[in-house]
């Protein structure tokens, strides 16, 4: 089985939430700004907690923010 990838569309999100920092986006979902950062580079797959956090802090259902790339 291939292996699968996570995309994300947290940098645009947070640009278009009033241009939030990763250290606000952070803070919001209680998690570090380096997590934050590997997330946005895509180095980094998410706890499923984490990933409800972020989808919630932009109110946009999950699959609008993280994509299952085959």
């Amino acid at each position: 089985m291939p292996k699968a990838t996570i995309s994300n569309r947290i940098r645009a999100l947070r640009f278009a939430h009033g241009e939030m920092t990763q250290q606000e986006l952070a803070d919001r979902v209680g998690c570090t700004r380096q997590t934050i950062v590997l997330l946005e580079q895509e180095r980094y797959v998410p706890s499923l907690v984490l990933a409800l956090r972020i989808a919630q802090t932009f109110c946009q259902p999950i699959e609008a923010v993280f994509t299952l790339e085959d």
